[in-house]
């Protein structure tokens, strides 16, 4: 039950992010969740959206796109809910490479994206421990 996240590297200059941002509004797009990194030279604008195909081509062209499949938990919104979490994939070894969260329509519920070495063996862990995992068809009906 993996999510589709997107990475667009964008050049580091002023304008870029709007840029990119404008044409996924302009298709119509909803942005579920995003985080931006960036360097000296480029940025990675990493997103969950409504719709992957046309996030793609609205934002096309020369810029570089990559689908990567994450892990996106629903939790209480209450301390210590996101430290459970990572306190059970640490015990089963799996290791997390970065983390970003977001917000969704249900009141009292937090959500969060975990890119990790193994999604297969995390999602396992993960259930096996009453955790469910979030599915590209919940971030697009779900959380609308």
């Amino acid at each position: 039950m993996a999510v589709t996240q997107l990475s667009v590297f964008l050049e580091n200059r002023p304008g870029m992010l709007d840029k990119t941002v404008a044409a996924i509004t302009a298709a119509g797009i909803n942005i579920r969740a995003l985080s931006l990194a960036d360097t000296k030279d480029f940025g990675i604008l990493r997103m969950i959206v409504s719709d992957i195909e046309k996030t793609k081509a609205a934002v096309s062209g020369d810029t570089v796109i990559k689908e990567t499949h994450v892990i996106a938990i629903g939790m209480d919104d209450k301390s210590g809910a996101l430290n459970n979490i990572l306190r059970i994939l640490s015990a089963d070894g799996i290791n997390i490479e970065y983390v970003y969260a977001f917000t969704g329509a249900v009141r009292g519920k937090a959500y969060v994206v975990l890119r990790v070495d193994d999604v297969g063996h995390a999602e396992k862990t993960l259930s096996a421990n009453g955790i469910e995992t979030l599915s590209d068809c919940d971030i697009k009906e779900f959380l609308e």
